[in-house]
């Protein structure tokens, strides 16, 4: 059965100390993940040996680093991240930024840290 689902209803978490997540969908071949993102917050640099992820940000402005390339993201704009591939999200901006991490498969547990500094 069908649901409507927002920040309001949908599953919570925290990561990185400062940051939430909510999951929108959450099934075995699909995540979608709505993330608030504070200023000066960022995750660590990693990747994820099957999951691919699409980041679009809703508001705000990102900086993905994606194996070593430096994108600044807008709000409305996305990007592709493909399996193996290294990457850290960062909030260098004074504003919150929202964004969807959508991950197929789902990424919770596929995640290797490359490292904790950057």
């Amino acid at each position: 059965m069908s649901k409507v689902i927002g920040t309001d209803n949908a599953k919570h978490y925290t990561w990185g100390e400062v940051c939430d997540g909510w999951h929108l969908a959450a099934t075995k071949g699909l995540s979608v993940i709505q993330e608030r993102v504070p200023p000066g917050a960022k995750e660590v640099k990693h990747f994820h040996h099957v999951a691919e992820q699409f980041f679009y940000i809703l508001e705000g402005e990102a900086c993905l680093e994606v194996d070593g390339e430096t994108l600044t993201l807008h709000s409305g704009q996305g990007v592709h991240v493909s399996a193996n591939t290294s990457h850290q999200l960062k909030n260098i901006s004074n504003q919150v930024l929202t964004m969807l991490v959508i991950s197929t498969p789902p990424s919770h547990g596929d995640r290797t840290i490359v490292s904790d500094e950057s």
